[in-house]
């Protein structure tokens, strides 16, 4: 940790000074430019392979195979993950996800892209992209004081959001300017601008000798140290992850059929439409703003400030399936948004808080697996039940079950206090 770190350290309301900081500022600003890019290549990729195929099917397989990756291999990456100094492993997986997303224009060019090989070109990047969450998520304790990890992960996570509000207008342009194989390209620089703003920062890490150990038994008994350590030695970090599948199943199902919910219940036009998604990301940047600037307080603090954020998303969400003004729901939207953003960075900070350094990338992967099956399921439940009963019913029962993840949140604070670093049972 650097001096300028160390002087922010206990100073209430400080989370944004950290940007101050040499080496969180190149984090921050390589992450800004890399998300943007990200979501470029999203709608890119999509455009370009609907060009190519004419399929709207063959385009979705792109989305299915961006998913796979991380509920296959996640807990197993998160083993090699806890082997491995994080800055290198953020750096070439950049570089690599730079390569891999050059070589589809150029077989393009090169009249040698097929559909085949487009479909493993996303595959192996979305392995290799797979490492990168969990691998920030474990730097992040090394680069700031416990007081701002929650102001820390918010930063970051404000990062996603402006590439949500930036990328998919910049790239619809650049598309409509330059082509969907000419965005590509811009979106591989923005993996090595990334790289490069990794590269001066200073993670003070070191690698446990017996982890340089790559045999098949020590993989197998590292899995289950991170498993162990997860569902039988810490209950509270257990509660976390079981909180945040419930958060998921209801937020996830929400962001994945508000085009159902504005076209069905409010009939929405493709400009509404893109007004409703801008609401959503203008209240989850916002809520990653504010909570960056308040102090969050205590673990118990926190689980309430979770548990009344959710509750106000839940409501918004209930409303919602009342209204038909688009007006009237984008606020709701915004509320909806702020109230989500919430989640992520506190719980985030409360696992790197809990999590010895040495499990951190097994504890990440397998929170990311696990939310990610969650999101899976709520998305094909609750579709389900807007098919069957209508989308009104289906908003209702995405606010229940948040309510309910607000209620266990909150039961949550009361009965477990801070816990003590004396609490964790050595891996």
């Amino acid at each position: 940790m650097g001096d300028n770190d160390k002087a922010i350290e206990g100073q209430a309301g400080s989370g944004w000074k950290l940007l101050t900081t040499r080496s969180f500022g190149l984090l921050f600003s390589g992450q800004v430019v890399s998300q943007v890019g990200d979501s470029m290549n999203k709608v890119a990729l999509l455009w370009f392979v609907y060009e190519l195929t004419g399929s709207a099917f063959k385009m979705t397989v792109i989305g299915l195979l961006q998913t796979i990756p991380p509920l296959v291999f996640g807990p197993l990456i998160g083993v090699y993950l806890d082997r491995m100094k994080k800055k290198p492993v953020m750096i070439w997986v950049d570089l690599i996800r730079m390569g891999l997303v050059m070589l589809v224009p150029l077989l393009y060019a090169m009249e040698t892209l097929t559909l085949e090989r487009l479909y493993m070109l996303v595959f192996v990047t979305s392995i290799v992209s797979t490492v990168f969450g969990p691998a920030l998520a474990s730097a992040v304790p090394l680069l700031v004081p416990r007081a701002r990890l929650t102001s820390a992960n918010a930063l970051i996570q404000s990062t996603n959001n402006i590439g949500l509000l930036i990328g998919p207008a910049v790239g619809g342009m650049s598309i409509a300017m330059m082509g969907a194989p000419n965005v590509l390209y811009l979106n591989a620089a923005t993996f090595m601008v990334s790289a490069l703003c990794l590269m001066p920062i200073r993670l003070h890490e070191t690698i446990q000798a017996r982890a340089r150990a790559a045999d098949k038994a020590t993989i197998v008994q590292d899995l289950l140290v991170g498993f162990r350590f997860i569902f039988v030695q810490h209950r509270t970090v257990l509660l976390l992850m079981l909180t945040a599948a419930l958060y998921s199943l209801g937020a996830s199902a929400f962001v994945f059929l508000l085009p159902v919910f504005a076209t069905q219940l409010l009939d929405a036009s493709a400009v509404e439409l893109g007004w409703l998604w801008s609401s959503l990301g203008i209240g989850m940047l916002a809520a990653s703003a504010w909570l960056a600037w308040i102090n969050q307080g205590d673990f118990q603090n926190r689980l309430r400030l979770i548990s009344a954020a959710l509750a106000v998303g839940a409501v918004a969400v209930g409303t919602l399936g009342m209204l038909q003004a688009p007006v009237m729901a984008a606020a709701l939207i915004i509320v909806f948004g702020g109230s989500t953003a919430v989640f992520t960075p506190i719980v985030w900070a409360m696992l790197q808080e809990l999590t010895p350094a040495p499990l951190l990338g097994r504890v990440f992967t397998t929170f990311s697996t696990g939310a990610m099956a969650s999101a899976m399921a709520g998305m094909a439940g609750f579709g389900w039940v807007t098919d069957a009963v209508g989308p009104a019913t289906s908003l209702v029962g995405i606010g229940v079950l948040l309510l309910g993840t607000a209620t266990v949140a909150a039961a949550f604070s009361r009965r477990h206090p801070d816990p003590a670093a004396s609490d964790l049972i050595p891996a």
